[in-house]
């Protein structure tokens, strides 16, 4: 049978495929899996957020029915109240959705924004969910390459413009580069896109995350920055609530009405215990948060200290921040080659450049991302140790 070529001729999700290559390739007895793959918490959410989940399924029944589509209004308040404190703007609630999910979150977006044959701008090395999406919903990615610090130009980026050009997507900081993009920049891309009429997406899945202690942008200060700028987030990393699939859509309440049409059609209203633990998050974890931070933050910091063992064999850290560094190796194979090499014969699970890339991109053969957040000190030590000894077949 044949499907349609919306998905059919999208690429397989690298997570799905790496977790094949597990069930497939015979692991090293003598070394324990190093999984620098998958950029998500390991570890469960901390136990006072675990008992609010448990009082919430016990006593609240509401947690149990249907709730609004665009999501709890607590949280949704929580979340305007937050971000106007962090970026110097005046969020209402109306312009809050939560999501299942940030992956949800811009596959709302691109819906409301985006018909067939329609054009969205993405920097590369790209998170390949966004490619993925763009694909299954027919609308042509247009990839803008990065310079050596990974950060995309403005400039670039206003040459590909088209009548059909919806949309630039912009994350920050980056996955899967790490880097993080200077206001300045993000500044410089909002403008563009006023100025042609398109909408900035701006995915900060990974803000709890950035080594910068003020905003990161002044996007939101505008007083007109919703005729622009779609914002998006995720509480999965911040609390640890991956399984249980809640993000956040910053936007203009008109776009948020027709989106709500997208989220009533696909998952009715959000995870309502997923919502409840989020809303206690926000209002009890900002000490514990600063923690997570701080060990992330001293993880990166170890993956730049212990780089020189890699550098003297040729390796390049092109990027690194939050929970990603994105490096290029020195082999004249191709990055998936020599990921499923390394799986095999020095127990680490990475994923090559080649998924965050257009196909046959030479970039995307030379490079790797590192998701080390699951990875602690110690471990980052032995996993330069075996990419120090790999040496591909």
């Amino acid at each position: 049978m044949r499907w349609h070529p919306r998905t059919s001729d999208t690429f397989a999700s690298p997570i799905v495929e790496t977790q094949a290559w597990m069930r497939q390739v015979p692991l090293p007895p003598d070394l324990p899996l190093i999984n620098v793959a998958q950029a998500a918490p390991s570890d469960p959410p901390p136990e006072g957020l675990r008992r609010a989940i448990a009082e919430a399924a016990m006593e609240d029944t509401s947690a149990h029915l249907y709730g609004d589509v665009l999501g709890l209004r607590a949280l949704r308040e929580e979340v305007a109240q937050h971000w106007s404190a962090a970026y110097g703007g005046g969020l209402q609630a109306e312009n809050v959705a939560i999501t299942s999910g940030c992956n949800q979150a811009f596959a709302a977006a691109i819906a409301g924004l985006c018909g067939e044959g329609d054009q969205v701008i993405l920097p590369c090395p790209w998170y390949f969910n966004h490619a993925m999406w763009l694909d299954m919903m027919g609308v042509e990615t247009l990839p803008l390459p990065t310079g050596a610090d990974l950060l995309p130009d403005p400039d670039q980026a206003e040459a590909l413009i088209t009548e059909r050009s919806r949309a630039i997507v912009l994350v920050s900081p980056n996955n899967p580069g790490g880097v993080e993009y200077p206001p300045a920049l993000m500044r410089a891309f909002f403008d563009l896109a006023r100025r042609h009429g398109l909408k900035l997406i701006v995915d900060e899945t990974y803000r709890d995350f950035d080594s910068r202690d003020g905003p990161p942008h002044d996007l939101l200060a505008d007083p007109d920055w919703d005729d622009t700028l779609i914002q998006l987030y995720s509480f999965s990393k911040a609390y640890r609530l991956t399984g249980h699939r809640v993000g956040a859509m910053i936007a203009a309440p008109g776009l948020l009405k027709e989106i709500e049409k997208f989220l009533d059609a696909v998952t009715i209203c959000p995870n309502q215990l997923g919502q409840r633990a989020a809303l206690w998050g926000m209002r009890n974890l900002s000490q514990w948060l600063a923690g997570e931070r701080a060990e992330i933050l001293a993880r990166r910091d170890a993956i730049v200290a212990g780089f020189p063992v890699l550098a003297e064999q040729g390796w390049h850290l092109r990027g690194c921040g939050a929970y990603f560094a994105y490096v290029e190796h020195p082999y004249p194979a191709s990055s998936l080659d020599i990921a499923q090499q390394m799986l095999a014969r020095s127990g680490v699970l990475i994923l090559p450049g080649t998924f965050f890339m257009p196909d046959g991109a030479e970039a995307g053969r030379r490079a790797f991302r590192v998701a080390f957040a699951n990875v602690d000190r110690p471990g980052i030590s032995t996993l330069f140790e075996r990419l120090t000894a790999f040496r591909p077949a």
